[in-house]
């Protein structure tokens, strides 16, 4: 992630329409797919700064691994609950019922090494969630902006987690909206006379726009998710261990 982007990407996760409302939908899900039984442990794979920690704090503790050690916040109360380093150096005191891997799979060369390692982690009745940019054919300025190495589409995802050794149990798009807006994007940088040197860093649009696209995302989570349309510009799915 380009500097300037990992400084602007706290105000960006707590602002902007399109992590709010990615936000929420996990917690939907998660609200769905967690074991009755409370409190339990949750492993945010990939947490970052811990951003999400406190959202996933009503489900339990709450605990993470980030490699990239620049994330630190100084707090301790997030620090202390994030391992900084690899997940083949991670040695948790016990396993968790929820391992997340929240659009982490698409900057890695070899995503399945960390999904296999995430079964040893994991209860045996604990569960998968994980999301990630959806078709190839949505390639665009922002994903080597974000150092992605692929997108994925339902099949590609699916087969992943299974040759990884999980259960595949849902498998869905979200943010459907976005899927022809960033088609339109694809289609005006392949016709666009030259590559711009650098792509475009996010910013949060006016107040206005913002909440209207992000009432727009989520009332598509709410209303049309049910239908499994074929087609977005995410995918979430959740897995469980095979048994």
């Amino acid at each position: 992630m380009r500097s300037e982007y990992a400084q602007n990407y706290r105000e960006l996760y707590q602002r902007h329409w399109w992590w709010r409302a990615r936000e929420e939908y996990l917690v939907s899900v998660l609200r769905q797919r967690l074991p009755e039984r409370r409190p339990c442990r949750i492993l945010d794979v990939g947490c970052g700064a811990g951003l999400f920690f406190g959202r996933l704090s009503q489900f339990g503790s709450v605990y993470g691994i980030e490699a990239d050690s620049t994330m630190r916040t100084g707090l301790p109360d997030i620090d202390d609950r994030i391992h900084w380093g690899t997940m083949e150096s991670f040695r948790p005191e016990s396993s968790f019922d929820a391992v997340l891997m929240l659009d982490v799979l698409e900057h890695l060369a070899d995503p399945l090494t960390p999904l296999r390692m995430a079964l040893d982690l994991v209860e045996p009745r604990g569960v998968l969630v994980a999301t990630g940019p959806a078709f190839p054919l949505l390639w665009t300025s922002h994903d080597v902006l974000n150092e992605h190495v692929r997108r994925y589409t339902k099949r590609t995802f699916g087969e992943l987690l299974q040759e990884a050794g999980w259960r595949v149990d849902a498998l869905t798009y979200f943010f459907h909206w976005t899927f022809p807006a960033k088609l339109a994007v694809r289609a005006a940088e392949f016709l666009r006379p030259g590559r711009p040197e650098a792509p475009e860093l996010p910013r949060i649009p006016p107040r206005p726009l913002n909440r209207a696209l992000y009432l727009m995302s989520r009332f598509e989570q709410v209303y049309l998710g049910a239908w499994r349309l074929p087609f977005g510009s995410s995918l979430l799915a959740v897995a469980s261990r095979r048994p």
